[in-house]
């Protein structure tokens, strides 16, 4: 009996030992290498802005944070993997405004934009801005509009992406509560899209400023019109649609991180506070400005929201549309 009694004592101390280890464990995060995946290639605005929040993570966490680039099929490969990862905080996935609307082009996927994703922090904000050729006679959105109503479909714009992006869906949402007619013309992305365009093959363009600023600031592109609700620090000088001819017209192009589904609220939150921190660093703010996003600021809740009802208006515009993946 006293041996009984001893190795249950044993055993209750070895199990009371590995509890308190797996808790200590638990509260340990960050312990290891983060991965935070990008769906698109190296070198887009996506990827930059990843890169330099990843830079800011690895500090304030103490442990690497390394980005893996996953490009294909739109985003959905990476938005995959991520959705399937071990929900630890150790996988993370960086996205852009397209994200809402890869459940309607592609209705096969393994994954649901809302249910299946642990909103982060959205990271910054950038408006959709409408560019002409330098020689156009086109130099303002009162123009397109004046032109576009004369003659109901004759004015064309270059879709990057084949039409199914936040940039093309601006224009659609333009175009439906303008009530105008403009034809669309799609190419497979921005650069394409806005070769295009200075070669006048088409009239206008709608595109982020990240890729259009070195085209306007060197006079190639004129803008014309920004989509956001306030004008742009990097535009100061351009118009946004509502004030002009749209009032309450508003389309923002955003970026931010999310986590698998299940990830731990304490996790999530300790992610969130430090990517607010580092947007709030000067250095950080000057390099997101100069790409024409505006650092962003808030909850988890707050960027769960954003996304879910970007799924319903996106999905909803492409469905109407019938856009398609390529």
């Amino acid at each position: 009996m006293k041996k009984l009694v001893r190795h249950l004592a044993l055993g209750l101390t070895a199990g009371a030992a590995l509890l308190t280890a797996a808790g200590a464990h638990a509260q340990a995060y960050p312990a290891k290498t983060t991965t935070l995946v990008v769906g698109f290639a190296p070198g887009g605005s996506g990827d930059i802005l990843a890169r330099m929040v990843a830079q800011k993570l690895t500090t304030s966490l103490g442990q690497p944070v390394i980005v893996d680039n996953r490009p294909g099929a739109g985003g959905t490969i990476a938005n995959s993997f991520v959705a399937n990862a071990s929900a630890d905080g150790y996988t993370l996935l960086f996205v852009t405004s397209g994200f809402p609307g890869s459940t309607a082009l592609y209705p096969k996927l393994n994954y649901d934009t809302v249910k299946s994703f642990a909103p982060v922090a959205k990271v910054g904000a950038s408006p959709v801005v409408m560019v002409a050729p330098a020689g156009s006679p086109l130099h303002s959105l009162a123009d397109v509009l004046a032109t576009a109503r004369k003659a109901p479909g004759k004015l064309n714009y270059a879709a990057g992406g084949g039409g199914a992006t936040t940039t093309s869906l601006a224009a659609e949402f333009l175009k439906s509560e303008a009530k105008v007619d403009m034809l669309m013309i799609p190419y497979k992305g921005s650069g394409p899209a806005l070769t295009a365009l200075m070669g006048h093959e088409v009239d206008l363009g709608f595109d982020i400023p990240s890729s259009a600023l070195p085209l306007i600031r060197s006079g190639k592109l004129r803008a014309l019109a920004v989509t956001t609700k306030a004008r742009s620090a990097a535009l100061p000088d351009v118009p946004t649609v509502a004030e002009t001819a749209v009032p309450n017209f508003e389309v923002t192009g955003w970026f931010g991180i999310l986590a698998p589904a299940g990830t731990p609220p304490e996790v999530v939150a300790r992610l969130n506070k430090d990517v607010n921190a580092a947007l709030a660093m000067p250095d950080v703010k000057e390099r997101l400005q100069a790409l024409g996003v505006e650092p962003a600021h808030g909850s988890p809740a707050e960027f769960g929201q954003l996304i879910a009802s970007e799924t319903k208006r996106y999905g909803d515009a492409i469905r109407r549309l019938g856009l398609k993946a390529d």
